[in-house]
């Protein structure tokens, strides 16, 4: 029973992996994302969308990067950072939107549309990429793009 209190995880850090991969993912579409925005609700739009989408990838980093941390120390740590990370990380996200509500390039709509679509979409969008199996944790292995001579060679042994 108490060796699930030292129990930590060795090895590469699929977390981080992932978080990586939706930032990378989120960079190109961010800029469409802020013209919509700009298009609805004007520069003030913009900018908080912007904001937003800033909030968003930063939130995914946090969230890796503390559960890489602690799965280095303690599973049992890691369970905490997941339960009560996800509570601290939602407090920053409402401090970020309570510092800047009265701001006069504030827009709440184009902001709150930005941190839930974002959210959401970067997470759907993910899980086509995301590997469920113990073999492969993290995102799934690519595949290697069969070569022209290789494929040649395989049809002139071929009988």
């Amino acid at each position: 029973m108490g060796s699930a209190f030292v129990t930590r995880l060795e090895g590469p850090a699929p977390e981080v992996e992932l978080a990586r991969d939706m930032i990378r993912r989120a960079l190109p579409v961010a800029p469409i994302f802020v013209l919509v925005c700009a298009a609805m609700w004007s520069v003030d739009g913009a900018i908080s969308s912007g904001y937003g989408i800033g909030i968003v990838l930063g939130n995914f980093a946090l969230s890796a990067a503390m559960l890489a941390v602690t799965a280095r120390i303690s599973l049992v740590l890691m369970m905490g950072a997941a339960l009560f990370g996800f509570l601290a990380r939602l407090a920053i996200i409402f401090a970020a939107v309570l510092l800047v509500k009265d701001a006069s390039w504030m827009s709440l709509p184009a902001l709150g549309v930005t941190l839930v679509v974002t959210h959401l979409g970067l997470l759907f969008w993910e899980m086509r990429y995301v590997s469920l199996s113990l073999a492969h944790p993290g995102l799934k292995p690519r595949r290697p793009k069969p070569r022209s001579h290789q494929r040649a060679m395989k049809e002139s042994v071929a009988p």
